[in-house]
């Protein structure tokens, strides 16, 4: 009979010197229950008795991603600039022939390079929502640093704004163990970084609700997968619009058969481009045909959820 192999255990309390699968329970436990999906957040109906809601949004990175990794490539930046001259105005154009409302997820630093744009969303009932101070990792920040940076991005979109953001999608969706708290302190209604769900659903922190709303993205329904370049990396676009549309397509349907939501995540400088544009004027033509469909801004969608759970 083979005797059982012993547990490994640990040299330290702290467990920093043991790989993964030497962790003990309590640590893996710990790491996984951090944070968690609590409560589904799903109405029974939409506003008015619309079937799904639909929140359409913008990552207007512009030259922040390029500024983030301490670049001065001119080439790069110029791309994110692209979104702010040619994109935006673009886009604003498409939602305003829509008359569908849509949130800007904006860094700080963009926020401050392009005031007006800023300004003219909220004029034109868009939300604008915080969207790190340059486009920074927060899982490589220090807690105090993050916590600087995030609560300085809301100061200075409602100072360039005039309102006060009540809604957060971390840079590249990256969430640290620290993020969920410092939105709390923050008093922010909703995040849109996790990706536990595909409706609304509440935030659990350490086994505890927070009443923190959460809108999931999904990289399936995100531009940036699809039609993202660099140069002189192997990330190349290979799918054409018409691919992308069908995707995004279906995952409409099948949100609208279920009753549910559909979170489309783009960038003003990626599908901001004539060819790619189109794409989004048909998915929206598309949803239109179809009954009961709320056009809201993320913000609206996350109140409206939170109010109105079944």
């Amino acid at each position: 009979m083979t005797a059982r192999a012993k547990p490994i255990v640990a040299k330290t309390a702290e467990n920093d010197d043991q790989q993964p699968w030497q962790w003990p329970e309590a640590k893996w436990r710990a790491v996984s229950n951090k944070i968690r999906p609590g409560r589904a957040l799903r109405p029974r109906t939409w506003k008015d008795g619309a079937r799904v809601a639909v929140g359409i949004s913008f990552d207007s990175d512009h030259e922040s991603g390029e500024l983030r990794d301490g670049g001065k490539s001119l080439g790069r930046m110029s791309m994110g600039q692209y979104g702010a001259r040619a994109g935006i105005p673009r886009i604003m154009k498409l939602l305003e022939k829509h008359s569908v409302p849509a949130s800007f997820f904006t860094p700080a630093v963009v926020a401050m390079l392009y005031p007006d744009e800023q300004k003219r969303a909220v004029d034109l009932g868009h939300e604008v929502g915080i969207h790190g101070w340059i486009h920074e990792l927060n899982s490589v920040l220090p807690g105090e640093v993050e916590r600087d940076l995030l609560f300085r991005s809301c100061d200075t979109l409602e100072k360039v704004t005039g309102v006060r953001p009540v809604g957060i999608r971390t840079p590249s969706w990256d969430f640290s163990p620290n993020t969920l708290q410092i939105i709390r302190e923050l008093g922010l209604l909703y995040d849109s970084s996790l990706m536990a769900d595909d409706d609304a659903y509440e935030l659990n922190e350490d086994g505890k609700p927070t009443g923190v709303v959460e809108l999931p993205p999904e990289w399936i329904r995100d531009d940036a997968v699809y039609f993202n370049m660099h140069r002189f990396s192997g990330l190349r676009p290979y799918t054409p619009p018409s691919a992308v549309l069908e995707i995004f397509t279906k995952e409409f349907d099948v949100a609208y058969e279920e009753g549910g939501m559909y979170i489309l995540t783009m960038h003003p400088h990626i599908i901001g481009h004539r060819s790619r544009l189109t794409l989004l004027d048909e998915l929206i033509q598309h949803m239109k045909t179809k009954k009961g469909v709320w056009f809201a801004t993320h913000a609206d969608i996350a109140r409206f959820a939170k109010e109105n759970a079944a």
